[in-house]
């Protein structure tokens, strides 16, 4: 009896110390304040992610250049996008997982009054490229998109800004966080799981994305374009230790996303092989990177058909370099740079040798994948990659080259395969036309309609062979 009238009175207490039982309702194991540097951090993870993924249902776009064939799987590699939610998941991981992580972290860092001023413009600067390099991704993969008006959770039905505006736009913003860098300071320590804070590197980070983005808009802005080649091109990447590599781990849920998709340590999936497209060019050039990018058969590297049904067990796959569940994420290296620069001095932007650029993209590449020095110079001497011999004009040259480098990056390839229109990629199926653009998300042609019909009529129609303002040869 002493027990119950305790309790009782313990409870009267309780409930005369609140307001109301909402108070009760509190998860004090559920964290209600995330740090500016979490945010960014897991950000970072989902810009990765999305660009890594070989996941049927939200990246496709290996399939799309040609680096890697199906088994069974033959709707994705013949462009179709709508059998699944492809373009709606790749669209909702950057605006979601992202670009609202980047929105609230700097809303956060914004709303701090301690902080000091210039560790507080540094992390500001590290969240805006990110901003900038996540804008760029679903501007040159959709076209026009909801800008100005987007990640307000009030407005479901934003408008779709211009896509050339919008570029336009983020070039700016990417100009106003370089400035705003203190390299005598740190940024994101703990949290910039890229640098560990050293605004050095986000400086060369920046200017590296800066010489991207330039490149994008050299065919239908050329005078702005080799303006701001010029100005980035002096802070670029030097070497592979620069490289920004988001560094997966062999504990879930943070391994590389491969692994979860192709046979290794997570799965027996046998989905993937590699595609002969990619194989046979390597295997005509006897390149050494194809035992870091595939198994082989019997001693062989062969590749199946894109398109098409493949057997497995009689086709190369992704190494176990590749496979493995702490295989970094690239966001931006030292071979994509000096591939760019090559493609500057040819467009007359930069002074320079334009050979001497694309060497140095090719023996990068062959030396990040673990090739020797030897074997980069025995690759470079061969009349088929001799950039004085090497057949076809500047643009085949360097598309062909930076389409093999980029094995394992698919939008990088296929954002240059789109700017050079090099290689030659061959449909698998007469009639089609290899993707130059994710179609819309089919939840926008009911969530947001007459936005997204302005906009599809806008940039000549939501198809997959529709080209986007800079694609323009």
């Amino acid at each position: 009896m002493k027990k119950l009238i305790i309790c009782l009175f313990s409870l009267v207490f309780m409930a005369a110390c609140v307001d109301d039982l909402d108070e009760y309702n509190i998860d004090t194991k559920r964290a209600t304040d995330v740090p500016p540097a979490t945010l960014f951090t897991n950000a970072l993870l989902g810009l990765t992610d999305v660009l890594t993924t070989p996941n049927v249902n939200t990246n496709n776009i290996r399939l799309y250049v040609q680096h890697w064939a199906t088994t069974q799987y033959v709707e994705e590699p013949r462009y179709n996008m709508t059998g699944r939610l492809i373009p709606q998941n790749f669209w909702n991981a950057l605006y979601r997982d992202v670009l609202a992580d980047l929105k609230e972290a700097k809303r956060l860092l914004n709303a701090n009054e301690t902080i000091d001023p210039v560790l507080k413009n540094n992390q500001l600067a590290q969240i805006e490229i990110m901003e900038v390099y996540a804008w760029s991704i679903l501007v040159t993969t959709f076209g026009d998109i909801p800008y100005t008006e987007a990640l307000d959770p009030t407005n479901t039905q934003p408008v779709y800004d211009d896509d050339q505006a919008i570029y336009n736009d983020i070039l700016e913003r990417l100009d106003m966080a370089l400035g705003l860098i203190n390299i005598e300071e740190s940024g994101f320590e703990e949290g910039d799981v890229l640098y560990n804070g050293d605004m050095t590197q986000w400086v060369k980070f920046g200017n590296s994305l800066k010489l991207r983005l330039a490149m994008v808009i050299a065919d239908v802005d050329p005078a702005k374009a080799g303006t701001l080649v010029a100005e980035a091109a002096p802070n670029v990447f030097t070497s592979n230790a620069d490289n920004a590599l988001f560094p997966y781990t062999a504990a879930t849920p943070n391994n590389n996303p491969i692994s979860d998709n192709v046979t290794g340590p997570l799965s027996a999936r046998e989905d993937f092989i590699a595609a002969s497209t990619l194989v046979d060019v390597m295997n005509s050039l006897n390149d050494p990177r194809r035992p870091q990018y595939f198994t082989d058969v019997n001693g062989q590297f062969i590749g199946g058909r894109v398109g098409f049904a493949n057997n497995y067990e009689e086709n190369s796959t992704v190494s176990e370099k590749v496979a493995a569940l702490d295989f970094p994420g690239v966001l931006l290296d030292y071979a994509e740079v000096e591939f760019l620069l090559a493609e500057a001095v040819e467009r007359g932007f930069i002074a320079g040798s334009a050979a001497e650029h694309y060497n140095a993209a090719i023996r990068a590449s062959i030396l990040y994948w673990g090739g020797t020095e030897a074997e980069a110079t025995a690759y470079l001497a061969q009349p088929g990659v001799n950039y004085a011999t090497a057949p076809g004009d500047w643009k085949q040259k360097i598309g062909k080259q930076a389409w093999i480098a980029f094995f394992n990056r698919g939008y990088e390839a296929w954002l240059t395969w789109r700017r050079l229109d090099a290689p030659t990629l061959t449909p698998p199926v007469e009639g089609l036309i290899v993707p130059t653009r994710l179609i819309y998300p089919v939840n926008e042609q009911t969530l947001n309609p007459n936005n997204r019909e302005a906009a599809a009529s806008a940039i000549g129609g939501d198809e997959s062979s529709t080209k986007l303002f800079w694609d323009v040869n």
